[in-house]
């Protein structure tokens, strides 16, 4: 009698914390590398509507998924300013896409974006994806997820997908700069060696 009550015990306890587990989107299939990507209009934190056609002479783009409330963003967030500064000016700029269902996590709203966006200095876009559409065309699920595209004759090329780098907890610490090395290798006309790692993050909030 003890030992089943035991195990009811044990039941309940998951089903509780299981109650309390906010819901994230499935792993999603999206775009592979060597495929086309759409072009999207979102909102920016300025209330304008951005699209990567409004970039003419953009080469491609590190198009960024992440947000407020995530730990692992949140460490990210030095190194996506870092990644902008200095690869912008080179055709290569970042657009932050903030996936998250807002209603679900409030510290990811408009309002609280642009908020977040002015302490840290974006010196990027940092866009809503308010209907939750454009995430699931790339396939991200996590938030940072970094798609590197390369402008071609037949349209955006996804070229990289995955991590920034391989030490979210400590920039100083880091030994492969995933992002960094494929529009390096972009830039200078090769192949881009890495072209898929996994995405450390937390899961996207629908």
């Amino acid at each position: 009698m003890k030992k089943t009550i035991k195990i009811v015990s044990v039941i309940l306890v998951v089903l509780c914390a299981s109650a309390f587990t906010l819901k994230t989107s499935s792993s999603a299939v999206g775009y592979g590398i060597g495929d086309i990507a759409e072009d999207f209009s979102l909102k920016n934190i300025d209330g304008e509507m951005v699209s990567l056609s409004d970039y003419k002479n953009a080469k491609g783009f590190i198009v960024t998924f992440t947000c407020n409330t995530c730990p692992y963003a949140v460490m990210y967030e030095d190194r996506i300013v870092e990644l902008d500064k200095k690869y912008a000016k080179l055709g290569y700029p970042v657009i932050a896409v903030m996936p998250n269902n807002a209603d679900v996590m409030p510290g990811d709203s408009l309002e609280a974006m642009k908020k977040r966006a002015e302490e840290k200095g974006f010196t990027f876009p940092y866009l809503i994806d308010e209907k939750q559409e454009i995430y699931p065309k790339f396939g991200a699920t996590k938030t940072p997820h970094v798609f590197v595209l390369q402008k071609t004759n037949q349209g955006n090329e996804v070229k990289y997908i995955g991590a920034i780098d391989d030490n979210y907890k400590d920039a100083n610490a880091v030994t492969t700069k995933y992002v960094e090395n494929a529009v390096d290798a972009l830039l200078n006309g090769k192949d881009v060696k890495e072209t898929e790692t996994r995405a450390i993050g937390c899961g996207i909030k629908v």
